[in-house]
């Protein structure tokens, strides 16, 4: 069973200031990151409790290939996750963490969307 994946509110910020960096290089790099942020996408929904655990959160993370990228997720039930950050891995270790105390609200379901967050 395939679970839907939704994106926290800020994590959709995230995702829409990493592709607008990569537009800005080529619409090239910004094709192959979107395709890579939903090929990780693709992975959660269809195993959400794979990725590996967080040691500092009840999150989950995988890593966007080819990208410095990695999506913290946590399940909300069965059949159903959120991204609660599109985090790169080199800047600002765990300002995503404070994402982890809010409840589920105001997100983006990217079944529905397919990444196209504008």
């Amino acid at each position: 069973m395939t679970a839907v994946v939704d994106f926290h509110r800020l994590a959709a910020a995230d995702f829409r200031d990493a592709r607008r960096w990569y537009a800005g290089r080529s619409r090239v790099a910004e094709g192959r990151f979107v395709a890579a942020v939903q090929e990780a996408v693709d992975r959660i929904a269809t195993d959400p409790a794979g990725g590996s655990p967080s040691l500092v959160s009840p999150a989950r993370w995988v890593r966007v290939r080819r990208f410095p990228y990695t999506l913290h997720f946590r399940p909300l039930g069965p059949g159903w996750v959120e991204v609660l950050a599109v985090a790169h891995d080199k800047r600002r270790p765990g300002y995503w963490l404070r994402r982890t105390q809010s409840p589920y609200y105001n997100t983006i379901n990217s079944q529905e969307s397919k990444l196209i967050i504008i």
